[in-house]
């Protein structure tokens, strides 16, 4: 490990030399300057991990230069030496940004333990460091977020199937991020440097639907004025991502089922083949099983397409992630809006908490975005948030995210008649986690 390196300020000689031996007799690299404008011209060419820096200098004095080598290195930490008499100034440098004072006369001991507690100081905010990037390791994937046990086995399914040339159906309620999935599963597969082309299949009226898809030739229909691409064209050498793929209609499903059957298609009014050089990634809302059970989707395409299957869980089933997503969206949004909001209150996180958010992940972050938006305090409240009840208030002002998880847990408990495992897949949790938190809360199965 490489030593620390400091550097003395003061002009005091004798001060300089009993400092600089007594650094170096614990080994540490040791360089010394007589005034503010030395110390400077230093900083800008070596990096110190501590600048003892007296006060009172001729010249530039030391709160001058404590500013400008807080401009020059942040990181470097900087303590200043002060006379008895000059307390109140040292008191004023820390709060301009000095780490620690050091009080004349002082003894070696006393300078080896205010050494000892800045690296160690130094050492921790440099661990925290690593553990926050390893931890947003662990909770971010792409662009999506959840630290709960569901959301690892979907970041695990896509690192899984993203390599492959399968197709992929996500399924899951509308505001779970199905598309930002799919372009996971897009980013990390050797289509990467192809196209992204979403089509909401839900949002395109049936008689425009062929010609978007398969793009037409000129003079094909009355309004045909030029050759067109469609998306399917598009696409080729990337994904196509076809998203409420449940709302197509039959004669649609039979026009997709001969693509992905035989991997050419055709432009409307053309007759020349074009390969279907694409990865198809589907998502629904539906119930595509009972859809094929009612006749309304075709069984042959229903396999086509769930060739790997990926489900989204609702928020309302992995609850452990909305601090950690608001949290997420906090931060966009205060930024977006240059707004000083840097926290939750507790009773808002609470109200988050208790709430199911029947419109998922997109619904929370409409509501924190107009939260930030219509917040007048640096701390979201709970009546910032369009879900907010004032039934809920008295309730939520009471409790802590520990009694409310302890409540959700115990609720989902009883609805799943105790069954551990069928409760945990609800909690989004595995059963270890589970039988840990029913520890902790002290929860037992009534008689």
């Amino acid at each position: 490990m490489a030593r620390a390196s400091i550097l003395i300020v003061d002009d005091e000689l004798i001060l300089r030399e009993s400092l600089s031996a007594w650094l170096a007799r614990d080994d540490f690299d040791v360089q010394a300057v007589s005034s503010a404008e030395e110390a400077l011209e230093r900083v800008a060419q070596t990096r110190y991990d501590i600048v003892f820096l007296d006060i009172k200098l001729e010249g530039m004095s030391g709160l001058e230069a404590l500013q400008k080598i807080r401009d020059t290195d942040p990181d470097t930490a900087v303590v200043m030496i002060t006379a008895y008499g000059s307390i109140s100034t040292a008191v004023q440098a820390m709060k301009d940004g000095a780490n620690d004072y050091l009080l004349k006369p002082f003894e070696p001991e006393t300078l080896t333990v205010l050494i000892e507690k800045i690296l160690d100081r130094r050492a921790q905010a440099r661990e925290n460091i690593y553990l926050r990037a390893a931890y947003q390791e662990r909770t971010r994937f792409e662009n999506l977020i959840g630290q709960s046990q569901a959301m690892q086995e979907v970041f695990d399914l896509i690192q899984e199937v993203a390599p492959s040339e399968s197709t992929v159906l996500i399924t899951g309620e509308t505001g779970t991020g199905k598309e930002l999935v799919a372009k996971a599963i897009h980013t990390r597969s050797s289509r990467s440097q192809g196209p992204f082309v979403a089509v909401n299949c839900g949002a395109l009226p049936e008689h425009l639907m062929e010609s978007e898809l398969f793009g037409h030739q000129k003079g094909a229909f009355t309004d045909a004025k030029a050759t067109k691409k469609g998306r399917l064209e598009i696409a080729c050498g990337g994904s196509l991502f076809l998203d409420e793929i449940g709302e197509i209609s039959l004669r649609m499903q039979i026009d997709l089922l001969r693509v992905l059957e035989e991997r050419v298609f055709y432009r409307v009014g053309g007759n020349q083949p074009i390969a279907a050089d694409f990865r198809v990634i589907a998502a629904t809302n539906k119930d595509l099983e009972q859809a094929v059970m009612d006749k309304s989707f075709r069984q042959d395409l229903y396999y086509r397409l769930k060739v790997i299957c990926l489900h989204i869980p609702p928020l309302r089933q992995r609850k452990e992630d909305i601090p950690l997503l608001a949290e997420h969206f906090r931060l966009r949004f205060a930024q977006e809006t240059n707004k000083p909001v840097d926290s939750f209150s507790r009773e808002a996180l609470d109200e988050m908490m208790l709430y199911d958010w029947p419109g998922n992940v997109r619904e929370l972050e409409n509501a924190v975005e107009r939260a930030v938006v219509v917040g007048k305090s640096r701390s979201i409240q709970p009546q910032e948030l369009p879900i907010f009840s004032s039934a809920h208030e008295k309730k939520s002002r009471k409790k802590s995210l520990q009694e409310v998880e302890k409540e959700h847990i115990s609720a989902i408990l009883e609805q799943a008649n105790w069954n551990i495992k069928k409760s945990a897949e609800i909690l989004g949790i595995d059963r270890s986690t589970l039988y840990h938190k029913l520890k902790r809360y002290g929860l037992s199965k009534r008689n």
